[in-house]
């Protein structure tokens, strides 16, 4: 096969030729055996190789916290302590199988025995048993896994086009609201989308603003709570008109029901509604390609007034000792799912500036591995 360039005749620069002195001595199996006997070096060397072993095994882990959520055993093991036998009927495993993944479960510190015969949960588990988000993308993952079997023939599709995460997020958007197959996805998105949202609430002054329009606003959750910490706040949602059900009948018969005015279309066709001092992106501009967010910028930025702002939260890539998550999780997650990329604050940020907005600024969030957010003024 040709390239378009040949790769030995480009110059290297002094980083370049520096990394690869150190993959040469890292590689070497006889640095490798050396660091293990030498003290000063023996702790990192064992670190090192902890760390290599995750990566290898890392699939295996999620398949053993899978078993403890999809089973039900992480709220069953909330409730106190239970033993072995209990675990086993609860569970529907053998006693050979419930002992070996109790044994999985302690080592990944989901589970622990704090006495003789007794389960519950460990530190780790505890914490992800109140993440109800985190939870439902864990029995989400089933269609991840699926397709990540195979993730060489996953990588050769074309944006993921027979993948089963697209054609279940393809499904999704077209599938009647209330209909029976389509709760999975209702289901997925309410446990999902409030802990992106959660960390901008107490960050940003939204009481500052006179109308707040939501894009992709869903059922209204987001607006539903923005609206109780700011009181005087018009709120508006926009979204397509399959979902515009859903926040009606949330608003409907509610004290809130006169602040909030439901727009039905889609951002990638219709004008976006005029009006609104604040327009919002809750984890949106993260599940479309470039050549729909650079679509979609520009036509916020016309309806907004002068001095109108953008607010975008979303996971984000290159995060601070989180950049696993984006470029790794969300990069394939995404990829199989057809649509949409991580960006770096830095890619966000020039794709607003290509829009005309300006005085662009980073909100810090609790959580960025959760989400980041990004204020831009017309």
């Amino acid at each position: 096969m040709s390239s378009d360039r040949d790769d030995s005749h480009v110059q290297l620069s002094w980083k370049t030729r520096w990394v690869l002195r150190r993959n040469r001595i890292l590689g070497s199996a006889a640095f490798q055996n050396w660091a293990a006997r030498t003290p000063i070096f023996r702790m990192v060397a064992r670190r090192k190789a902890a760390q290599q072993f995750d990566l290898i095994a890392g699939f295996v882990y999620t398949q053993i916290l899978y078993v403890y959520v999809q089973t039900g055993l992480i709220g069953y093991l909330r409730e106190g302590p239970h033993g072995a036998g209990d675990i086993a009927a609860f569970a529907k495993l053998t006693g050979e199988a419930t002992d070996r993944i109790l044994r999985a479960g302690a080592a990944l510190d989901i589970v622990e025995s704090p006495q003789a015969g007794l389960w519950t949960l460990g530190q780790t588990g505890a914490e992800l048993s109140a993440n109800d988000g985190a939870m439902a993308m864990i029995r989400h993952h089933q269609l991840l896994y699926r397709d990540m079997a195979d993730p060489i023939a996953l990588l050769g599709q074309q944006g993921g086009e027979s993948s089963s995460l697209s054609q279940f997020w393809t499904y999704a958007s077209k599938s009647e609201v209330g209909a029976d197959d389509s709760q999975p996805y209702s289901d997925l998105m309410a446990a999902t989308q409030p802990m992106i949202w959660q960390q901008i609430l107490p960050k940003y002054d939204f009481s500052r603003h006179r109308k707040m329009l939501d894009i992709g606003g869903g059922s209204g959750a987001f607006a539903e709570a923005v609206g109780q910490i700011a009181p005087r706040l018009e709120l508006a949602l926009f979204d397509l008109p399959d979902v515009v059900p859903l926040a009606k009948s949330r608003f409907a018969a509610t004290a809130m029901d006169h602040r909030v005015v439901i727009h039905a279309g889609s951002f990638t066709q219709d004008p976006i509604p005029r009006g609104h001092d604040l327009i919002t992106l809750i984890r949106i501009l993260h599940d479309h390609d470039d050549s729909v967010v650079n679509g979609l910028l520009p036509k916020i930025y016309a309806a907004l007034p002068s001095g109108g702002r953008l607010l975008i939260v979303e996971p984000m890539a290159e995060t601070k000792r989180a950049e696993p998550m984006g470029d790794g999780y969300f990069g394939l997650y995404l990829w199989a799912m057809g649509s949409g990329r991580p960006r770096s604050v830095i890619e966000n940020r020039q794709m607003l500036e290509k829009a005309r907005f300006s005085a662009i600024r980073e909100i810090g969030t609790d959580l960025p591995i959760i989400a980041k957010a990004l204020v831009a003024i017309k």
